[in-house]
């Protein structure tokens, strides 16, 4: 995709100004939609490097600045909404229901298979207004399904989740990551992979819908295993962090019902607002590249010059080929 493309669709300069214009709180016309927002001068991602904080303003702007780039990995999927009421530097907590107050336009799921005290009705981010909703009330970070809310039970990404232990140098993470692309390679799987904003390295494969959670989850186990064998003390396959040494996890546990990693380009509750940002395969031999490198004040600069690398994941389904 062009990367001029990419940005089409955000608000307008004129939206924008309404959104500077207004106090602590108000209403915001934006997306042809009225959205009351509140406490838009609250701090709620520190500063970073001597930056200023970020202010919810901002990150409300953000929300709908990205929004466009965004929507194509979250509509036609629930949403699992990370809450941090307090700000990045509070303790946030799961917030899968979307509350009875969400106004009536806002786009919705009725999960059929819910268990008892599960979530019954998810977010479902089908039009850009629903994505600047959920900033309002306080999500920080966004988590879409990996399966379509019309075959909740079949996913359409395989996920590989390269989670650095206390020990792990990101080095040692771009290794790990690099070990992947090459049995990928090897596989003929196309694959992307992302910077998580945080320590580690996501690599998310799209499948053609047939497989359940059981089968990606096995598929994603077996390749990660082959590659851990490569540098066995790099890796650990125990669950407990207290029993991994330090070592990094390949985390095939992701591949399930109702688990979710984050989105791309969802902020991160860190000071600065560092954004999970999809990177070429290229850019895991580039000497610069960092985990939680880049944020919401530096993202669209990179998306403006270089598009989404992501776009590929939306791209036809495969079939995972087996793993000798």
């Amino acid at each position: 995709t062009p990367p001029a493309d990419v940005l089409a669709g955000g608000p307008s300069q004129d939206e924008l100004d309404a959104l500077d214009a207004l106090g602590h709180e108000g209403t915001w016309e934006v997306f042809g939609r009225r959205l009351k927002i509140t406490n838009l001068d609250k701090e709620i991602f520190p500063g970073r490097d001597g930056e200023p904080p970020v202010t919810k303003r901002e990150f409300i702007r953000y929300a709908a600045r990205i929004a466009p780039v965004i929507l194509p990995y979250t509509e036609g999927r629930a949403l699992n909404m990370h809450r941090f009421p307090g700000g990045a530097q509070t303790k946030g907590f799961w917030h899968k229901q979307l509350p009875e107050h969400a106004p009536d336009w806002v786009p919705r799921w009725d999960n059929p298979n819910a268990d008892r005290g599960d979530a019954t009705t998810y977010l479902v981010v089908d039009e850009p207004a629903a994505l600047v909703w959920a900033a309002n009330f306080g999500a920080l970070e966004w988590h879409a399904w990996t399966a379509r809310i019309d075959e909740p039970r079949l996913p359409t990404y395989a996920l590989i989740d390269i989670d650095a232990g206390s020990d792990t140098s990101w080095e040692d993470v771009l290794v790990l990551a690099r070990l992947h692309r090459t049995a990928l390679e090897h596989l003929g799987v196309r694959a992307q992979p992302k910077v998580t904003g945080h320590t580690g390295i996501q690599i998310w494969v799209p499948i053609t819908r047939g497989p359940t959670y059981e089968d990606t989850r096995k598929w994603v186990e077996q390749l990660s295993k082959a590659v851990g064998a490569v540098v066995p003390d790099m890796v650990s396959w125990q669950w407990d962090v207290g029993k991994r040494g330090g070592r990094a996890r390949l985390d095939y546990t992701q591949n399930v019902k109702n688990k979710t990693l984050v989105a791309p380009y969802s902020a991160r509750p860190a000071p600065g607002a560092p954004v999970s940002v999809p990177i070429e395969w290229s850019e895991l031999d580039d000497p610069s590249l960092r985990p939680d490198g880049f944020t919401i004040r530096t993202v669209f600069d990179r998306l403006a010059s270089r598009g989404d690398p992501f776009r590929t994941v939306l791209g036809p389904g495969q079939s995972l080929p087996p793993i000798h």
